[in-house]
Order: structure tokens, then C-alpha cells, then sequence
């Protein structure tokens, strides 16, 4: 997930607002986990991390996030980004302050 910013034309900003799972592909990116990874190698070099789960720069420690999955080994990057999608919308959802986002949770559909 990411959203662009609002333009002020400021070309020192970046292009968009990374959250959630295109956050955490982001950090996979940059750090030096190959897979396949167990979920304890995931914990130990990027469970520290704080990542965004919505626009408003809210976040949770990818530890949190990856104790919520199932999977105890990632065969590829794409697996855990698979396997933490659900445990991040449930945390956005949670987790969520807005008046609509809290009139939205309570409606059937």
C-alpha cells in the first residue's frame, strides 16, 4: 500500500507514502534477509522495525506483525509479504481512529 503525498513542489520529497505491506517489501529490499528465511531470521534482522500500516504514519513493529502469521518458513520474499498482508489489515482495521473508519467497522457489509 502507499499513497502519494500532497505536491509542494519540493522535489526533495519522496514520491509516495510507503505503509503496510509496500513498506515492508521496501525494508526487505534494503536489508540483507535471503531467502528462504525462518520467521526467527525475519524477527532478527528486521522485527525491530517500525512500519507504517496506515496514511496517517501510524505503525507496529514488524515482530508484532509476524507473530500474528501461521508460517514458521518464507520461501521467498513475496511469501511473507503474502503471509503478513492479513495480520496488517487486521491491525489497520483494529487499530483505526477516524470517525468514519470506526462508523464503517460497525455497518454489515
Amino acid at each position: 500500500m502507499g499513497v502519494r503525498p500532497p505536491s509542494n513542489d519540493d522535489d526533495d520529497e519522496p514520491e509516495s507514502v510507503d505503509f503496510g505491506i509496500a513498506a515492508v517489501d521496501a525494508r526487505l529490499r534494503r536489508s540483507e534477509l535471503s531467502f528462504p528465511a525462518t520467521k526467527d531470521d525475519v524477527d532478527a534482522e528486521l522485527g525491530h522495525e517500525r512500519i507504517s500500516y496506515d496514511v496517517h504514519g501510524n505503525d507496529v513493529p514488524l515482530g508484532e506483525m509476524l507473530a500474528e502469521t501461521d508460517k514458521e518458513r518464507f520461501d521467498s520474499r513475496q511469501q511473507l509479504l503474502n503471509a503478513l498482508h492479513e495480520p496488517f489489515e487486521e491491525h489497520r482495521r483494529q487499530n483505526s481512529n477516524g470517525v468514519v473508519q470506526q462508523f464503517r467497522s460497525m455497518l454489515p457489509f
